[in-house]
């Protein structure tokens, strides 16, 4: 009986050839690994923001995942889909518009303080509806795992974890600001607390804001009277 070689298996991702199925089959290189990893968030948001990059700043066509798994950046735009994952950022299209167009070198773009500058320009600008619905949606969490009625928030949250919500953008000055129980959680701050939310209670600014859109302000007092919030 003639027994017949068997045929090189070779990796569609690298070309490297095996005798044996089973050890094509539990060989690992990059190019495959990064081929398994596509439908994982943090590499999706990778090559969102890849493409972005190329047809903003290169002005070429979209890119194909394959070219994506090529490319010499692919480890730094998967870091930084891992850092949109984890942060989960106002409007992620738009903060991965701010950086590509920030001029800010790709390695840079995990860093906090400059998703802190978006953030605080982006609840500047931001339409006044969709700010209060989310302050509304952190409301009903609060109210939700403390068993507790979301519209007494501003009475009863621990005062560290709104200095965070604020922070964050979470409770928005719309309502902390033109509410009487906002307020009044506001001058229970201590020092230290006020100093970590100043960058988004930018006072003469709002104070601005309010004189100039009178419409925003009625609808913002609206949800507040019909939400018992004051």
């Amino acid at each position: 009986m003639i027994q017949t070689l068997e045929q090189p298996h070779n990796c569609i991702h690298c070309g490297k050839s095996f005798q044996k199925e089973k050890t094509l089959m539990a060989h690992m290189c990059e190019a495959k690994r990064r081929y398994l990893q596509k439908d994982e968030k943090r590499v999706q948001v990778g090559f969102l923001a890849f493409n972005k990059f190329y047809i903003l700043v290169q002005r070429s066509k979209e890119k194909t995942y394959a070219e994506f798994c090529k490319s010499s950046y692919y480890n730094a735009f998967v870091k930084f889909g891992s850092f949109v994952s984890n942060i989960n950022p106002l409007y992620p299209e738009k903060f991965i518009d701010f950086v590509i167009k920030s001029n800010v070198k790709l390695d840079h773009w995990c860093r906090d303080e400059l998703y802190d500058t978006y953030m605080f320009e982006m609840l500047k600008v931001e339409p006044t509806e969709a700010a209060l619905e989310r302050s509304v949606k952190t409301m009903l969490e609060w109210a939700e795992k403390q068993e507790a009625q979301y519209n007494d928030y501003f009475r009863y949250c621990n005062l560290n974890r709104a200095v965070s919500d604020i922070r964050n953008g979470l409770i928005s000055p719309w309502l902390l600001l033109n509410s009487k129980t906002g307020k009044t959680m506001l001058s229970n701050f201590n020092d230290e607390q006020l100093l970590i939310v100043e960058p988004v209670l930018d006072i003469p600014y709002w104070n601005r804001q309010f004189k100039a859109k009178p419409a925003d302000v009625e609808l913002t007092k609206e949800i507040i009277k019909e939400a018992h919030i004051d």
